[in-house]
Order: C-alpha cells, then structure tokens, then sequence
C-alpha cells in the first residue's frame, strides 16, 4: 500500500467486547484504522487528543452516557457521530439527532450495514481519504516566518504566524486571549484582548482564502480558541 494512502480512523464506543471486536474485524477489512473505548468517561479526553474521522458511539455507557457524549463533543468538534442504540422507541432517534448525530443504527446490526454507512457518512460529511490526506498540509518555516496550506502560500504578518503556530501545533486545545497574546508579542507590548481578536479575524481571512470548506479556528465562547484542522509540519 502507497505511504500516501490515508485510512481513516473510526472510534468504537461500546461496552459488549464481542460486538466491539465484531465490528473492528469488518471496519479494518475495509482499510479503516479503529480504537476500542469501553467507557464512557474515557471518551472526551481520547477526541480531544486524537480526533478520529467518526465515532460509533453506543447509547448504554459505563461512566457517562452516549447522549451525554453527544451533546458534550458537539461542544467543540463537527466530527460525524453515529449513535449506536437497543433503545428503539422514536423519542430516542429523535433526541439522538437532535442533539447533534448524524445518524443512528439499531442493534442488533448486520456488521456490513455499519461498515456501509461508515462510507456513506465519511463521504457525505466529505472527509474521503483523499481530502483528509489533503487536509493536513500545514507546512511552516520558522526561520523565515513562512506558512503553506496544501502547497499554497499565505502571507502572514509575524504576529499572525506566531498565532498559527501556537494553535495548530495542539489541535483542539483551547487557548485564552491572555495565553496567545504570550505568545504574540517579544517586546512586552501593552496590547488588549481585543488585539487577538483582530488578528484571528485577519488569519482566518487569509486561512480560508486557500480553502473555504475546511475548520481552521473555532471561537469557544468565554474561553477563547481552538484549532480544528490537522495537523502542523514545523521544518
């Protein structure tokens, strides 16, 4: 297989072993990479680190529920999330899309049916290996205060640079005004937390110029910002 080849990652959220295993054995026979949580509780912590490309996540949890989940990860991420569910009565599906999923399966499944919805919802949600494999070309040149996106230049100012690398280089991490404006400036400056502001609007002008369809920074209301894409090359 070409080293350019990109499998997406699709996160297991299930607590019944030998379903979980069942699924993961028809998810990699497809060229999907998985990873298997059991628990509710050690779910959040897992996407905010690693971001997977979808998440089948079961309703009945261990530690903390899958609506509770759902509704949590759509705090701070669009990532697709299939619910996974026993639960058949119509209140359920609703609520589970209401709060954020993009579809739902009832157990019990054909192992093949998840598989198939997998790609339709991958491609839908347009994240194809192919645009995933695109995405993350985030190449920045430190020594000359220079960035690429997808090969194509940006013109950035050095605070502006200084901003893109502080935030790309920890995907979904949220950082305050006062934590970037650390980063911003060497001389000590008096600037106020609108500075930042001013220049995220700019950055994500320019960001979104090379490519309006892809999550550069996301605004965290009353905690500041995050980056969504993937990740950061430092050469």
């Amino acid at each position: 297989m070409s080293q350019d080849y990109y499998e997406p990652l699709i996160l297991v959220v299930e607590d019944e072993p030998k379903l979980a295993q069942l699924v993961i054995d028809y998810l990699q026979a497809s060229n999907y990479r998985t990873h298997h949580i059991a628990r509710g509780d050690d779910v959040l912590a897992f996407v905010q680190q690693t971001p997977p490309d979808l998440i089948l996540l079961d309703l009945m949890l261990p530690g903390v529920d899958g609506l509770t989940l759902c509704r949590e990860i759509r705090r701070f991420s669009e990532l697709p999330i299939v619910i996974v569910t026993a639960k058949i009565e119509e209140i359920d599906r609703l609520l589970g899309l209401e709060i954020g999923a993009d579809d739902y399966i009832c157990k019990p499944f054909s192992p093949r049916e998840v598989v198939a919805r997998v790609k339709t919802i991958l491609r839908r949600c347009k994240r194809t290996p192919e645009e995933v494999q695109k995405a993350s070309l985030l190449v920045m040149d430190e020594s000359r205060f220079q960035a690429n996106w997808c090969e194509k230049p940006l013109d950035l100012t050095p605070a502006e640079f200084r901003l893109l690398k502080t935030l790309s280089q920890e995907p979904g991490k949220v950082f305050s005004r006062e934590q970037l404006l650390n980063h911003l400036y060497d001389d000590y400056r008096v600037v106020t937390d609108r500075t930042i502001d001013s220049h995220i609007k700019n950055l994500r002008r320019k960001l979104e110029a090379l490519d309006s369809e892809q999550p550069f920074i996301r605004a965290v209301y009353g905690m500041g910002y995050r980056w969504e894409a993937d990740v950061c090359r430092l050469i």
